[in-house]
């Protein structure tokens, strides 16, 4: 944009866009909405897996180089270091796979504040690698939001949740994070979670369910908390957590796949994501303390229903793990799982996700895998003896008043592995010899064999399967209105709606509508019926990575419209409408070269500024064009 982008006309539109954080009535008049004047709400970002700059706090000398490591500097990530000094990162980076303590000489700490979670390796080449919630934060400012108005909470992503309570007081300083922004806004705040910081985010909700007295639990939602969005969530996990397990993800550094894998084996944290069933409970620790059972709570209650045990894979798509090992090393526990055994071959062994989050998998490897057994104590204390819940359970809808719930779809995903030993000493001692995808409507190899399983009509986000990450359809009532529209700036033309669709609980709800060719769809799953006083939403973006969608901006606009929305006191809808997307920024208008215009003459015209380089920098908004905010009451 150029220099005057900032101009009275595209003022006025950031003016009333401000109104998206800054406060405001909502359209729904009950009690329990939020009412009140505007400069009123938060909004609080909860980051996701490797999302947070860790920095050191200790004093390591690195043999070798000069680039030592003194408190404070940057640890994840800094990859000048990395790759100059890996052995010291390493240390500063590992953890005690037992008892989750640093290494002995360097230990390393979550940053603080809005820098911490914008660019994880800022510098002119790096930075634009690393970007994570730097655009969303463009945005805020493009926006007229104010810098109190937005708030960071990052965390330790290594660690298991009670380590993050007990070494760091994590959730209790979330609480007070959630009843800062109250007092200092006089209004409830907007959580913003991505990835595995919606994991932190349950696991919140449910200690601060045991914090605070019973009946004022609720009450402490409704004045705190305003509106959840839950942003590529794996609401039951992701298959790439055990890929990381068995042989390990760089995520792009240069490390080799088994430094990756002691790294990831040290985190806790990985646990966190591991697939599981929805079929499988876990006793609910609230209703035990308050029902005397607080005394049993080190004997917890796992069960599954006889749906898991009837039917094939734990609902996902396939078995995940399919794994060989010497039949010499077979243990008892993985006798069931064996389909076939002959003396002094390989044998092969699938799991499900429920084999691979109760330590099915584990036991059946212990003899071969030096890893296993730290995998089992990791399991069974962090988790399955967690004193809040085991979070390796199905989520249910948080009680919180308007819930959206948003991730990407139709992207080739990864849901299943073949492993075999590599003949390699550990961390290398595991090879995948094949992956299997999901595609629309079909399971295929990576060789391009089709695979037998329950294949789904979508497809997940790149990371996250669509299985794990639709589970919040869960959420929705028996009635629910769906609409399809581009995701594009468009005129209306193209949207399809269909209202009052039936949708049994537990079972998968899909848009049945005619998709243009070539054009990404973002399909609207809405519900303020079925639970009075609260509204649930599912957005399905076409064709949108897990990792980048934070930075969508189709994603950013649709959640300024809907809480554009939300503040007008006389919006005839619950949601926002969705029959037309015109520009709302300057950088939304384009040169249309066949009509040798502004495109969207409507809203853009052509001005040019000092300091542009092409025509399409001095394409911008009206005068008027703040006037089409009014459309979306």
């Amino acid at each position: 944009m150029g220099a005057n982008s900032k101009s009275v006309t595209a003022s006025f539109t950031v003016i009333a866009v401000f109104f998206l954080i800054c406060g405001g009535r909502t359209a729904v008049e009950d009690e329990t909405e939020f009412h009140g004047d505007y400069s009123k709400l938060s909004g609080i970002i909860i980051p996701g897996f490797a999302s947070t700059q860790l920095r050191a706090w200790s004093i390591l000398d690195c043999p070798y180089t000069p680039l030592d490591f003194n408190p404070l500097d940057l640890v994840w990530l800094d990859t000048t270091k990395l790759l100059s000094a890996v052995n010291c990162w390493f240390k500063c980076m590992v953890l005690d796979p037992y008892n989750q303590t640093d290494h002995p000489e360097c230990k390393s700490r979550p940053d603080s504040g809005l820098s911490a979670i914008t660019e994880l390796d800022p510098g002119y080449i790096t930075g634009p690698l690393s970007t994570v919630w730097k655009e969303w934060l463009k945005w805020c400012v493009e926006f007229g939001i104010e810098a109190n108005a937005i708030v960071a909470v990052p965390y330790d992503w290594r660690l298991s949740p009670t380590k993050l309570e007990e070494r760091d007081l994590y959730f209790h300083k979330l609480k007070l994070t959630f009843e800062t922004a109250l007092k200092l806004r006089g209004g409830p705040s907007i959580v913003f979670a991505h990835s595995m910081g919606n994991n932190v985010f349950r696991y919140f909700l449910e200690w601060l369910r045991l914090e605070i007295a019973p009946k004022h639990y609720l009450k402490w939602l409704d004045q705190h908390i305003h509106a959840y969005f839950a942003v590529g969530a794996p609401l039951l996990g992701s298959v790439e957590a055990i890929k990381s397990t068995l042989s390990g993800v760089t995520f792009g550094l240069p490390v080799s796949e088994g430094t990756a894998r002691l790294l990831s084996n040290s985190f806790a944290s990985s646990l966190w994501l591991m697939p599981f069933s929805k079929n499988c409970k876990g006793d609910n620790t609230f209703w035990t303390h308050f029902s005397g059972g607080a005394a049993k709570k080190d004997k917890r209650v796992y069960h599954c229903d006889e749906e898991e045990y009837q039917s094939k894979y734990s609902g996902w798509p396939t078995n995940i793990i399919n794994i060989e090992i010497p039949s010499t090393s077979v243990t008892e526990t993985a006798l069931v799982n064996m389909t076939s055994m002959e003396c002094g071959l390989p044998t092969l062994l699938s799991f499900t996700a429920r084999e691979l989050a109760d330590g099915t998998l584990f036991k059946a490897i212990e003899d071969y895998d030096p890893d296993s057994k730290r995998m089992l104590h990791q399991l069974k204390k962090l988790y399955h003896d967690d004193p809040v819940f085991n979070p390796l359970t199905p989520w249910e809808r948080p009680p919180i008043k308007n819930v959206f719930c948003i991730y990407g779809a139709h992207l080739k995903t990864e849901v299943g592995y073949y492993f075999a030993p590599s003949g390699k000493p550990y961390p290398d001692n595991w090879i995948i010899t094949d992956i299997i995808y999901e595609t629309e409507g079909s399971l295929v190899s990576r060789s391009g064999t089709v695979v037998d399983g329950n294949a789904g009509p979508i497809t997940g986000d790149e990371t996250v399967p669509y299985h794990s990450l639709s589970w919040c359809k869960n959420w929705l009532g028996p009635k629910v209105n769906i609409t399809m529209a581009p995701q594009p700036e468009h005129d209306g033309s193209d949207v399809h709606v269909e209202l009052n669709v039936d949708h049994e609980h537990g079972s998968d709800i899909i848009a049945n509508m005619t998709k243009a060719p070539r054009v990404k769809y973002i399909t609207f799953y809405e519900d303020s019926e079925s639970i009075p006083g609260k509204r649930t939403a599912v957005w399905e973006l076409d064709k949108t990575n897990h990792r980048n969608i934070v930075r969508s901006p189709v994603l950013m606009r649709e959640l300024w419209l809907q809480m554009w929305h939300d503040i007008q006191p006389g919006a005839k809808s619950k949601f926002v409408t969705k029959a037309k997307r015109g520009p709302l920024r300057d950088a939304d208008c384009y040169w249309d070269y066949g009509k040798a215009c502004c495109a969207w003459q409507e809203y853009c015209e052509y001005r040019y500024s000092f300091g542009d380089v092409h025509l399409g920098q001095s394409c911008r908004l009206r005068n008027t064009s703040a006037n089409m905010l009014l459309q979306y009451i």
